[in-house]
């Protein structure tokens, strides 16, 4: 695990809330691609259910971390790519089982008109920072 620095309101930037602005680390840089609310055998878990699909996605997102050698501690940056800003709040329960808020990572939040199929309501990618 890196030594993570978080720095929550740098001076003159509003304080964030549910992320951190800056987050620093020493060590092996680690990218997960964006992770859909698909199951190990390529199948869509909670058609229409933003929680079911937040939940399979921190899931994927916890195996790829792991494959690297990483964990949620090592997360410094999460974005979050949603059809619908009100899915956010199930992305926040779902994240919340794995990071606590003292230790949450920098994080964009962005809506887009679609993604890769038209059942995936979230797509989230990690960047994480693994120590030497």
């Amino acid at each position: 695990m890196s030594e993570l620095t978080r720095i929550p309101a740098p001076d003159g930037v509003a304080a964030a809330a549910q992320y951190s602005h800056v987050v620093m680390g020493t060590g092996r840089f680690v990218a997960v691609a964006g992770q859909l609310p698909l199951d190990e055998h390529r199948r869509l878990v909670g058609e229409g259910d933003p929680e079911a699909q937040a939940r399979q996605v921190f899931e994927n997102l916890r195996r790829c971390l792991a494959a690297a050698g990483a964990g949620f501690d090592d997360v410094v940056k999460l974005t979050y790519f949603v059809t619908d800003m009100a899915h956010l709040p199930a992305i926040r329960t779902a994240r919340a089982a794995h990071l606590p808020d003292d230790r949450l990572p920098a994080a964009s939040a962005v809506q887009v008109a679609a993604l890769v199929r038209p059942e995936f309501l979230m797509e989230i990618e990690a960047f994480a920072v693994v120590g030497e």
